[in-house]
């Protein structure tokens, strides 16, 4: 596996974060101080002034995703970023796969968002920015070769068959473990995943060009 500055100092925030919250017993605060409330971006106040300072709104996208409901929730996200990340930030290098980290936790709260603009339940995790650079993965290490279809290019039938993929992957997930569409951020995954497949070319092609 190659190494990955970037990938290595995420992991490590993200344990860090994660051990101060646990240790200090500030679980439920850091949730509603930093998560990601879909309402809070349609611009509504939500209550919760007695525990001070919120993180903005507008930054709680990025906020949320240092932040895990649990061990196991945390664990999970750190093997798929360790396995991808290091992989991405191999081709993009660390610079370019910071932004498309980003960029992905953005798309996916804004998915999530799209799908239910009034949940006054708080998104956590760094599913979403992982599901960029997951995406990212899976078109630059595919090996299958996709044939174009009538004027649409391969890499463009690639993308298309990868996101309805992950999109039937997700459905199954949520049904699964909750019977329902609720309880995982279904739509936030599926959106850093698709930002991650619009971003690779572009930002592949940017870092030769810079080269």
């Amino acid at each position: 596996m190659p190494a990955g500055k970037l990938t290595n100092g995420l992991i490590i925030a993200n344990v860090v974060i994660f051990l101060l919250i646990w240790i200090f017993g500030w679980q439920q605060e850091a949730v509603l101080r930093g998560g990601m409330f879909p309402i809070r971006l349609s611009g509504a106040e939500i209550d919760i002034s007695q525990y001070g300072w919120l993180v903005p709104a507008w930054l709680t996208p990025l906020s949320s995703a240092f932040l895990h409901s649990g061990l196991l929730h945390l664990s999970f996200n750190m093997l798929m970023l360790l396995f991808c990340g290091r992989y991405v930030e191999q081709v993009l290098g660390p610079q370019l796969m910071a932004i498309l980290y980003v960029v992905g936790a953005y798309a996916a709260a804004f998915a999530q968002f799209a799908v239910d603009s009034g949940s006054a339940i708080p998104m956590i995790g760094a599913s979403g920015a992982i599901s960029a650079l997951l995406g990212a993965y899976a078109l630059l290490f595919a090996r299958n070769r996709v044939d174009p279809v009538g004027p649409i290019p391969g890499h463009v039938v690639r993308i298309v068959w990868l996101t309805l993929a992950w999109v039937g992957i997700q459905l199954m997930v949520g049904l699964a473990t909750s019977g329902n569409l609720q309880g995982i951020a279904i739509f936030a995954h599926i959106g850093g995943f698709v930002a991650g497949l619009i971003l690779t070319r572009p930002l592949l092609g940017w870092r030769f060009r810079s080269a």
